[in-house]
């Protein structure tokens, strides 16, 4: 809901609150409703408001309490506010808001930084202590709001967006190698706490980072979901999983109901945005608006799913608007869509997603969205091959269907430069399958899935996107209750009815039944799956650019090949291999770099 920003300087010195007000101006996008920076002893914090709760200037930021001596900034939402405002009232605290920030800052003061652990949301803060110079930064357990920094020997300053970072100047924006491996081989996914540039790193998700004044630090994780069987629901049956299921969304939802303004929803037609506004219905939601984005189809793939979504938002008498897309408006939407990225990211999907956004703020400020529901409910094609393979071949096996290519193959794609002489995503992944819990192979895979994976592409690309028009996106599904409770379901009750089987049970009766028995779906861009015409113009700019050329990334003799036949070859999940290669380009140009 807003941009966060601030430095803490570990040299005795004061902060460069210019800077800090340069890095929060450029999040201005994040935030339209207001900004302000406040400085307090070794740190200054900025931020960029977007009006959610209490909308008077009582809830503007950066809020200090001079009572407590904290000062907050804040990102996002926690939805039990209000629940843990009144005990903090029981507990003598006064409010002088109606704002979870605010009660993030009581909760602070009265529990710590364990605080956290008391938090349903979605959430990045930052809250000094004005006596002891203590910074301490926050993420939410599945990283839905972002945290980046760049930590020098005299400094650490923050950001919601990397990009806003560059702005307060002194980064080292050389390219990270090993993130570069990451990237070419996870579908542009750089696991925290690396990103693209050597001079970043960003805040790993269910993390607690205690800062002192003269630069020490220690992180403290707070939450892990062990995806192994519960012993207390060993004797639950098929039938008391679904339900089980079903109620736990449907609270999920009825926890992101909570705001000052509408809320709306990004309605696909696929089973998991037809499940949110049938659950939202059902609660009572009157004239809820929903929004279905399309595109004119290409070489014979179809751009639209509005067959699904026009269904549902008859059932259920939604106030429902059908967005398609202009051929017109989707190159200028690709450059939109790059700047508004904070990292890299290649899913053809953002630009679905930022043109969507575009036309959903015109109407509302908040809505909800069914990311997560794959990873979570095992609901890609990758995850039946794996539940059949024994643990002690889990990473093996997990390479083969979920990366790009193999590590060799970089060397016919990236100078010698650039080449690595181990597989530091092979051993990420050995190192996550290794950690302990998920004894089985799918287990293990789901965890790697929902806790990284989501984190870096699907939930980053929803705030990105919807963030650049000043809009709010909540993900139900990525509630961490409801996480906890799929981890710890078997592996089979998902699995069933080709994935996603326990939430197809639980969503029986309550949405259509073509939508449940409907072929799977996704987001689709043909333009840039297929390139070719101004689409495949503007990547060719971007690869042989004098800058592409001096920066030295890519081996010349594959760009050329490419070029000549830019949509044959494919990464091993069927993405556009030239797309992956041109749009790390056409962002680090875009960001001057």
């Amino acid at each position: 809901m807003c941009g966060i920003a601030g430095e803490i300087r570990f040299d005795g010195g004061e902060p460069d609150v210019a800077a800090v007000a340069r890095i929060t101006a450029a999040m201005h996008r994040r935030g339209p409703d207001g900004s302000g920076v406040h400085a307090v002893g070794p740190v200054a914090l900025g931020h960029r408001r977007l009006k959610i709760l209490d909308l008077s200037e009582r809830g503007a930021q950066p809020m200090v309490d001079s009572e407590l001596g904290l000062s907050a900034v804040f990102n996002g939402l926690v939805y039990n506010f209000r629940e843990l405002r009144q005990e903090l009232e029981a507990a003598g605290y006064r409010f002088f808001s109606h704002t979870d920030t605010e009660v993030l800052i009581k909760a602070f003061h009265r529990w710590g930084p364990a605080c956290v652990e008391r938090f349903l949301g979605m959430f990045a803060f930052a809250i000094v202590d004005r006596e002891s110079g203590v910074l301490t930064l926050g993420r939410d357990r599945l990283g839905i709001k972002p945290l980046y920094y760049s930590e020098g020997p005299r400094s650490l300053r923050f950001a919601s967006s990397l990009p806003a970072l560059l702005e307060g100047g002194g980064v080292d924006t050389g390219i990270d190698p090993v993130a570069l491996h990451h990237y070419m081989t996870f579908h542009s996914v750089v696991p925290a706490p690396r990103t693209i540039l050597a001079g970043v790193r960003k805040l790993p998700p269910a993390t607690v980072r205690t800062i002192q004044p003269d630069g020490a630090s220690s992180d403290h994780e707070y939450w892990r979901p062990e995806h192994v069987r519960d012993p207390r629901r060993a004797g639950m049956s098929a039938g008391d999983w679904r339900d089980a299921v079903l109620e736990a969304l449907r609270l999920a939802v009825r926890r992101r109901m909570v705001a000052d303004v509408p809320v709306g929803v990004l309605l696909s037609g696929g089973l998991d945005s037809s499940l949110v506004v049938a659950l939202l219905a059902q609660e009572g939601q009157v004239g809820l608006k929903t929004f279905s984005v399309g595109f004119h189809a290409t070489a014979g793939e179809a751009g639209d799913e509005f067959e699904y979504s026009d269904l549902v938002a008859q059932t259920f008498g939604t106030d429902h608007q059908q967005i398609l897309v202009d051929p017109s408006r989707m190159l200028p939407a690709v450059d939109g869509a790059i700047t508004a990225m904070a990292e890299p990211m290649v899913s053809h999907d953002c630009v679905a997603f930022y043109l969507l956004a575009e036309e959903v703020k015109k109407s509302v400020t908040v809505v909800q969205s069914g990311q997560g529901a794959d990873e979570v409910f095992a609901g890609y094609d990758w995850y039946p091959p794996l539940a059949r393979t024994p643990r002690e071949r889990a990473v093996e096996e997990y390479a083969k269907v979920f990366t790009d290519r193999p590590h060799a193959d970089l060397a016919n794609i990236l100078e010698p430069e650039w080449l690595l002489d181990h597989d530091p995503s092979r051993a990420f992944i050995a190192e996550r399958f290794g950690m302990p819990g998920a004894q089985d192979t799918l287990d293990a895979a789901l965890r790697m899935d929902s806790t990284i994976m989501l984190v870096d592409d699907p939930v980053k690309r929803v705030d990105n996107m919807t963030m650049a028009w000043g809009l709010e996106a909540r993900v139900p599904f990525l509630d961490h209750e409801l996480v906890e409770l799929a981890a710890a379901c078997p592996p089979e009750l998902k699995l069933a009815h080709g994935g996603k089987g326990v939430l197809k049970e639980a969503a029986r009766g309550v949405v259509p039944d073509a939508i449940i028995d409907r072929p799977k779906g996704y987001f689709p861009v043909p333009a840039i799956r297929h390139l070719e015409g101004p689409f495949l113009d503007r990547v060719r700019d971007a690869v042989t650019d004098p800058v592409a050329k001096a920066r030295g990334l890519v081996r010349r003799d594959w760009l050329d090949a490419m070029l000549a036949d830019p949509n044959t070859q494919r990464t091993n999940l069927g993405s556009n291999a030239l797309w992956q290669v041109a749009l790390l380009e056409m962002w680090l140009q875009e960001r001057g770099l």
